[in-house]
């Protein structure tokens, strides 16, 4: 690396450091303690779905390459839990339930919760313009519901990040945003036009976080969500100044008979779309508190599980973090995540109180039928207790 590059570098995590380590004012939030209720689903039911599931999985690891971790709850109750195949394919490392996952676009929910529990806190509204808080973004009609909702019509920053960054280091959130205010990046439609899906947004999203609580996102989520929640073994990953941890999953794609790790790129640095690492049961304990009023209201929740609408009030099929379909006449709100050789999907069916949580790492295909696979075996059994 060139001196004036190294000089750069420093700089921006000079700069990153001070944002971290600032006393920005900091609302407590006090630790939620996992409820444990008695089990109102038949043992018989859930040792004959769990053998089911169980045989599945050994045989989707065995044959067709699926390395990950899965979590199935009904009624806010486990019904089966398992890992299965290869963390680290150089020395053939198991997995365990120890283990984070890259969640890819499974981020975006966390990033929603954040600018809902800033709005909770009173630090912003969600009709605000971006440029209530970045007076020289380019965009000034775009709105903090539209970001949330993918219908802000942003470019997308990948295309930026890959074309107009001319460092030989990954750009932040902070350094695109600057990028976006140059007038030759043009929208890709008039904000709140219509729904297009858009990681730029949740970037821009990640940034007003940052903006508004004077923390990083990471600091953000530790402080707000992740510590009251007791999820241990989560965190959002800071490219500059987090080491990579000891059960930190890597991203890996098959060639041939072996798995090779998957490259980094230009785009690893950015926060808010991605870069949240979790597991299955820490996922699990975000379900419970997310459904329970006990730190997202009961209203904001119901706002994140509805479905948006454009400017001309027709409805699309996102909410805040959420992506909102209907399955067989039943509503799912879910979110699928792929990034780097991880393959992840949180969806929950409401009507069936239904949970199925899948995590993997090593670029599974046929994701789509293994997820569908799943969801008729957890739903083919009878849970009441007789």
């Amino acid at each position: 690396m060139h001196i004036n590059k190294f000089i750069t570098v420093m700089v921006v995590l000079s700069i990153m450091f001070m944002m971290s380590c600032g006393e920005p004012e900091k609302v407590i939030v006090e630790k939620i303690p996992e409820k444990v209720s008695e089990s109102t689903l038949s043992k018989r039911a859930k040792r004959a779905v769990s053998r089911k599931l169980n045989a599945y999985f050994l045989d989707q690891s065995k044959h067709h390459g699926f390395n990950g971790s899965v979590l199935i709850a009904k009624r806010n109750e486990i019904v089966f839990k398992g890992d299965y195949g290869i963390a680290d394919f150089s020395n053939k490392t198991k997995l365990d339930t120890s283990y984070s996952y890259q969640l890819a676009s499974v981020s975006k929910q966390f990033t929603a919760a954040a600018i809902v529990l800033l709005q909770q806190q009173g630090k912003l509204q969600f009709d605000d313009s971006v440029t209530k808080y970045f007076p020289d973004f380019h965009y000034n009609r775009v709105t903090i519901r539209q970001c949330l909702t993918h219908t802000a019509g942003l470019p997308k920053y990948f295309w930026i990040a890959e074309h107009k960054w001319e460092e030989d280091y990954p750009p932040t959130n902070m350094q695109l945003m600057e990028m976006m205010e140059d007038d030759d990046v043009l929208p890709f439609f008039t904000a709140g036009r219509k729904f297009a899906y858009s990681n730029t947004a949740y970037l821009v999203l990640a940034a007003i976080v940052e903006e508004v609580s004077g923390m990083s996102y990471a600091q953000y989520l530790q402080e707000n969500i992740f510590e009251p929640i007791g999820m241990t073994h989560s965190y959002a990953y800071s490219y500059y100044y987090d080491k990579v941890r000891e059960k930190q999953l890597w991203g890996y794609r098959r060639s041939g008979r072996r798995f090779i790790k998957i490259p980094g790129t230009v785009n690893d640095a950015v926060v808010g779309d991605k870069n949240v690492y979790s597991t299955t049961y820490d996922l699990f304990k975000w379900y419970k508190v997310l459904n329970n009023g006990e730190l997202i209201t009961d209203s904001n929740r119901i706002l994140m599980y509805t479905l948006g609408k454009t400017s001309r009030g027709y409805e699309i099929p996102y909410g805040f973090g959420f992506h909102i379909e209907k399955e067989n006449n039943h509503k799912v709100v879910f979110h699928n995540g792929k990034w780097n050789g991880f393959r992840n999907s949180f969806r929950q069916y409401p009507d069936n109180d239904l949970l199925i949580i899948v995590l993997e790492h090593s670029s599974y295909r046929g994701f789509n039928s293994f997820i569908k696979s799943v969801k008729g075996i957890a739903n083919s059994y009878n849970y009441d207790k007789l």
